[in-house]
């Protein structure tokens, strides 16, 4: 086996405890917060308060990591102090307390996924394998310890997440240890200019405030669904499987994203994906009680999710000189996911009420996803296909 094809695999393993992490803590931490009293409002709050870490962090440690060329320790160093970290969530109880624990940890934990990606993304360069087939592992990884903690609800106490987490969390650090820089140790070439020249293009605004609605409009998915599916009678286990289906889903998607990025092009795949979105939290604010309808829904996140992503991923890369890689994904990663989580989440947990608003909160949902597609109506197809900058 050749030394880049054995680091495929070792980032293949990275991938799937880093989205398996998130598999343990995004559904089941409304969960967790709920066992140790918190209100939905609080519950929303805190998710937006430890998500506003997602808009500082990727830009300082993307910053370091495109200036020093050492991307690779970037990632490891996060992953250590991510674990030391969320470490301190056992010894706190309180809002403010587990506030600061999840707070800290989000800091470090932006530190980890721009790396990975432009580490994979110089990797696959190197082989046959597409950024796709290497991303599925994540998803792999999502599913089985989705499902795992989902069983584990039903026998175990709700802290039961954030005991998994420091063991998954601890694996990924040690794993980090075995990835090899793929050529790209050095410091990137400089690109003349700012990132900032980029940025106020306009496919690239047009494309930051798409991913930003979509995001926003996640707030009520990973906020409340786990929540949700428990008001409305469903198990924990049945609950990890829906959940687990969703990223199963991401699997095919991502098996296919490549070629699909080739016949429709980024501009179409986003539209479509965004669209269908916002379909699907309309249709979970109204008929969620229909198993079949959870069901399809689950299938949509292939594309609310999983081809978004991919797509995303490969519009940064094509459209940034190397030199802005890292900076382009920290961009998207923190606007995107830092303030449109942040806000989405901030927004479900003041609409929720216990559950008794769960239409209205997955309504808002849907029209933000609907904002995000009609926007990318501003800026021509072509330019988000165009590989402008090498």
């Amino acid at each position: 086996m050749s030394i880049n094809n054995r680091n495929l695999i070792v980032l293949a393993l990275t991938y799937w405890l880093y989205f398996g992490q998130l598999g343990v803590l995004v559904p089941y931490l409304g969960i967790f917060l709920d066992g140790r009293g918190f209100s939905s409002a609080e519950i929303g709050e805190l998710f937006a308060v430890i998500t506003l870490a997602r808009i500082l962090g990727p830009g300082i440690w993307a910053n370091v990591a495109d200036k020093t060329g050492n991307a690779l320790g970037v990632l490891r160093l996060g992953t250590f102090l991510t674990v030391l970290t969320f470490s301190s969530v056992f010894y706190f109880s309180g809002f403010w307390g587990l506030t600061l624990s999840f707070g800290l940890m989000m800091m470090f934990w932006t530190a980890v996924l721009p790396q990975l990606e432009v580490i994979t993304m110089q990797a696959v360069s190197k082989s046959k394998a597409n950024y796709g087939q290497i991303r599925l592992w994540g998803s792999v990884g999502f599913i089985c310890l989705t499902i795992a903690v989902g069983k584990a609800l039903d026998v175990y106490s709700t802290d039961t997440p954030v005991v998994v987490s420091i063991g998954v969390l601890a694996c990924l650090f040690l794993i980090t240890l075995f990835i090899s820089a793929p050529g790209a140790a050095s410091k990137a070439e400089a690109a003349p200019g700012h990132i900032w020249q980029y940025m106020r293009q306009r496919p690239f605004a047009v494309f930051i405030f798409a991913s930003v609605c979509l995001q926003i409009s996640f707030g009520a998915y990973y906020g409340f669904f786990a929540l949700y599916l428990r008001d409305l009678g469903y198990s924990g286990q049945q609950t990890g499987l829906f959940i687990a289906l969703g990223v199963l889903a991401e699997v095919g998607i991502f098996l296919i994203a490549g070629r699909l990025i080739r016949t429709y092009g980024v501009w179409n795949l986003l539209f479509a994906s965004i669209a269908l979105t916002a379909i699907r939290w309309f249709a979970l604010g109204v008929m969620a009680e229909s198993a079949t309808v959870i069901f399809i829904s689950q299938l949509v996140h292939a594309l609310s999710f999983g081809l978004t992503h991919a797509v995303s991923v490969h519009f940064i890369h094509q459209y940034l000189p190397s030199s802005f890689h890292s900076r382009g994904q920290a961009v998207y990663i923190s606007v995107a996911f830092g303030f449109g989580g942040a806000l989405g989440n901030y927004m479900a947990g003041q609409q929720w009420q216990q559950g008794t608003n769960a239409f209205e909160t997955f309504t808002t949902a849907a029209i933000f996803a609907a904002v995000g597609a009609l926007s990318l109506l501003l800026c021509a197809k072509k330019a988000f296909d165009e590989q402008k900058n090498t």
